[in-house]
């Protein structure tokens, strides 16, 4: 399955705030399609559908495939530790993930772009493939170009990014993030249960 380009909009109405998805706040407060009807209001989901939902956040939130999430998702079972932080631990250290963090693009699916078009480099070396997987003492910058540079200072300034989390150290003067340590589950925004997307995927 491809990855979703649809409507946003649309889909925070449905699965809530998804930060990495958009900042932008729809003015409908009901659920796309027929869910705003009183009837469907009073609908309660099926313990399936809940699950779903929570697999949903994640997957529109980082921008990820089925097939990725699943694969994300059987690494993290391999590895030692509680399963579901470990899951979201991976997400967060993608180069994407981690541009969007430190405030160079205002949603994950700009941060994907600015690495696709060369404009970040991990210790010094340009990578163009978003779902490089950063680790600890990485240090990741913008390409010592003048179109780069000015790209992602204008990103900052237009994003009023918000407080970088205590794992990562930026430097605003050389453009520069080093990753400290891995994310502590209160600083992910995301608002998940991440134990219930482990679940869904329990049977495979």
């Amino acid at each position: 399955m491809s990855r979703y380009r649809g409507p946003k909009l649309k889909i925070s109405r449905r699965l809530g705030v998804l930060p990495g998805l958009t900042t932008k706040k729809s003015k409908k407060l009901n659920r796309p399609g027929k869910e705003g009807t009183s009837e469907d209001k009073n609908k309660k989901l099926t313990e399936y559908g809940i699950r779903l939902e929570e697999k949903q956040k994640l997957k529109f939130n980082y921008g990820l495939t089925e097939s990725q999430l699943f694969r994300y998702v059987k690494e993290a079972r391999r590895r030692r530790g509680v399963t579901g932080l470990i899951l979201l631990q991976l997400l967060e250290m993608r180069l994407d993930t981690l541009c969007f963090t430190l405030g160079f693009a205002s949603s994950i699916a700009q941060a994907r772009q600015l690495v696709n078009h060369g404009h970040i480099t991990v210790n010094k070396k340009v990578i163009n493939i978003p779902s490089f997987q950063c680790r600890l003492n990485d240090t990741i910058s913008v390409k010592d170009k003048s179109t780069s540079k000015n790209l992602i200072i204008n990103n900052i300034k237009n994003n009023q990014r918000t407080e970088i989390p205590y794992n990562l150290k930026f430097d605003d003067s050389k453009l520069e993030g080093t990753v400290l340590d891995y994310c502590d589950r209160n600083d992910i925004q995301l608002q998940l249960n991440e134990l219930l997307v482990i679940e869904y995927y329990s049977r495979r």
